[in-house]
């Protein structure tokens, strides 16, 4: 320590607090190129790279009189073309409702477009919407169908929304982990 006019300074702690600046600095750096490459790479290989994939799990079927009933699902995400095209495939059962979603999409400049078809109920249509590493947002259209999807994707977990005010199932509700 030195003193100066009654004052010490200790030269360790402030060695100390130097050393944990420049590694502070350095790790901050490093988490934002860390992050801009991780949005450059989800650029390059298109929005559906993380859902390639089994899926199963568990959720919840609401019909439009109210009832409700636990359903149970597996759905495979088959990704192409650069993570660009994504080929869905959803199947779900509760005790009284089944349903088997075929999902084809292509992220064009940005936006979603692709067909549908569900095959229980022999209903199909367009789909439209928007995609990100983590989450699509889309709708599906059909003469006597229209229904709000949502998939959010964080790493192995996935939840997927279905909504369609007024069809006999008005709402579903899915929680799936990737299989291993």
């Amino acid at each position: 320590m030195m003193q100066n006019g009654g004052y010490r300074f200790n030269w360790s702690k402030a060695l100390c607090r130097a050393v944990a600046s420049v590694v502070l600095a350095a790790g901050l750096t490093f988490t934002v190129a860390s992050l801009q490459a991780q949005e450059q790479v989800a650029e390059v290989a298109g929005p559906f790279a993380a859902l390639a994939g089994n899926w199963s799990g568990t959720g919840i079927i609401r019909t439009k009189e109210g009832a409700q009933e636990r359903i149970r699902c597996r759905g495979s995400y088959d990704v192409g073309e650069g993570a660009r095209n994504l080929r869905q495939v959803l199947r779900c059962a509760s005790d009284s409702y089944n349903f088997d979603l075929n999902t084809d999409m292509t992220q064009i400049g940005g936006q979603l477009a692709g067909n549908w078809i569900e095959n229980t109920r022999h209903v199909a249509g367009k789909i439209s919407g928007q995609a990100t590493p983590t989450t699509i947002r889309a709708r599906a259209d059909g003469d006597t169908f229209t229904a709000l999807l949502s998939v959010n994707t964080h790493g192995d977990r996935q939840s997927v929304s279905i909504l369609s005010p007024g069809a006999e199932i008005s709402e579903v509700s899915i929680a799936l982990t990737r299989g291993r």
